[in-house]
């Protein structure tokens, strides 16, 4: 089949085969196409859209253009769960040890941050000698010693998805659903897990701000997952408030260490035992949801998730004392505290803006060669609905310099909002899909 041919075919709206799709992806592990031929297909697709069936063939291709992870085995369920990403959002660190504490494999494949969203990666290696790196027996030992291991995209995982990844974030191509989905799955798929939970984010500091659109992308993912014979499930969460109170890699370890303690905020406790629950069920270690929260809740009554979580630091060649003593991970030496100027309601503190603003200190990146400082960020002392006088602390600056850039501090002004009546805490779940 001539390249042209099915560019032509894509461009007028027609469903690409399953043989052309296969063509493409392995066009693009291979650079086989040049890069122009490559982008016009990621142009027609983004325009024209895809059939569910045809996502799920380009899903499928670009698992099979790397190596598939083979745990049949390794007795036990297999289960991961993922997140399109969000300001806060430290779910996995606390979910992983406390679904393993519940009998269950969690094989985890993580990202890094890029933009003002953070990277399980960065939060991981913030702890002194932490390896995202390991090998492939390295993976297993630590599956069969702790239950769990968390590493990044080996090089070997596909590799049609580094390659189309570059390009379409050079042609305004990022926001395609079907690419999106099939960039998901296909790394998810090729983990050799059982089932996925999917947390699909929606509002200011997420991808999709809509829940229109977080509803379109968790129906594709759930959709072209099962036609893959992947077990599936998603929520739709809030990312118009930054989850929990702890933006910045060490500072989200830290608060994910207190949540498995017992003693993290409330939203981030609700959301990763949600998320841990529904992980549970799908691996058929609980028959309902309830029965498997109970569980989870249980994990971290006993201490057994935070001890999951020692033991895979420790097996992956990070310090186990950081669980506790917080003082042997890195420390910004300055802090600036952000005081109200007005008594009210806090009506508002938008995410994006505290994301933006925690990246300009260091600990997000606007490239993915740009370095991390794992000790920087923000706590946030308020969230929407508490009430505050003024010279309360709204927030606390962990930064480098002596004073605060004037840049951040005005992005950080603009996040908060003070009115004259309480607007109630929103919910952090409002969706279920299964």
């Amino acid at each position: 089949m001539r390249t042209v041919d099915i560019l032509r075919k894509k461009r007028d709206g027609g469903e690409l085969s399953a043989a052309e799709i296969a063509a493409f992806v392995e066009a693009a592990a291979r650079g086989t196409w040049p890069e122009y031929q490559l982008s016009a297909l990621l142009m027609a697709i983004c325009v024209r859209g895809m059939t569910r069936q045809e996502t799920a063939n380009l899903t499928r291709s670009m698992t099979d253009s790397g190596k598939r992870l083979d745990l049949s085995d390794m007795p036990g369920p297999k289960v991961d769960k993922h997140s399109t990403g969000g300001v806060g959002d430290k779910t996995s660190l606390i979910l992983a040890p406390l679904v393993a504490a519940c009998g269950v494999l969690v094989p985890m494949m993580s990202g890094r941050g890029l933009g003002h969203t953070g990277g399980t990666l960065d939060k991981l290696e913030s702890i002194p000698g932490f390896r995202v790196n390991l090998n492939e027996a390295e993976f297993r030992d630590a599956l069969r010693n702790v239950g769990l291991g968390m590493i990044g995209q080996t090089a070997d995982v596909a590799p049609a998805d580094k390659a189309l990844y570059a390009l379409r974030d050079v042609t305004g191509t990022v926001e395609s659903v079907p690419l999106i989905t099939a960039s998901i799955l296909s790394k998810k798929l090729s983990e050799g897990i059982d089932a996925l939970v999917l947390d699909v984010k929606c509002g200011s500091g997420a991808f999709m701000k809509t829940l229109a659109d977080a509803r379109i992308l968790a129906e594709s993912l759930v959709r072209v997952a099962t036609l893959n014979g992947l077990r599936c499930e998603a929520m739709i969460t809030s990312m118009e408030t930054p989850l929990g109170m702890a933006i910045g890699n060490t500072l989200e370890v830290i608060e994910s260490i207190e949540t498995l303690k017992g003693n993290g905020p409330a939203d981030l406790e609700e959301l990763s035992v949600a998320l841990a629950a529904r992980m549970v069920r799908l691996a058929g270690c609980a028959p309902t949801d309830a029965d498997a929260e109970s569980l989870v809740r249980k994990a971290i009554l006993s201490g057994e998730g935070v001890e999951r979580f020692r033991k895979m630091v420790a097996q992956q060649g990070g310090d186990p004392r950081i669980v506790d003593d917080y003082s042997l991970l890195p420390q910004a030496p300055y802090r600036t505290t952000v005081k109200a100027t007005r008594s009210g309601w806090i009506t508002q503190i938008d995410a994006e803006a505290i994301g933006i603003a925690a990246m300009m200190l260091g600990a997000g990146r606007t490239r993915f060669d740009d370095i991390i400082d794992p000790a920087v960020g923000i706590v946030l002392k308020v969230k929407p609905g508490d009430s505050v006088r003024v010279g309360d602390a709204v927030l606390e600056v962990h930064h480098r310099g002596v004073s605060l850039p004037v840049d951040v501090q005005s992005r950080i002004d603009s996040a908060y909002t003070v009115g004259e009546t309480s607007v109630g805490a929103a919910p952090s779940i409002l969706e279920y899909l299964t």
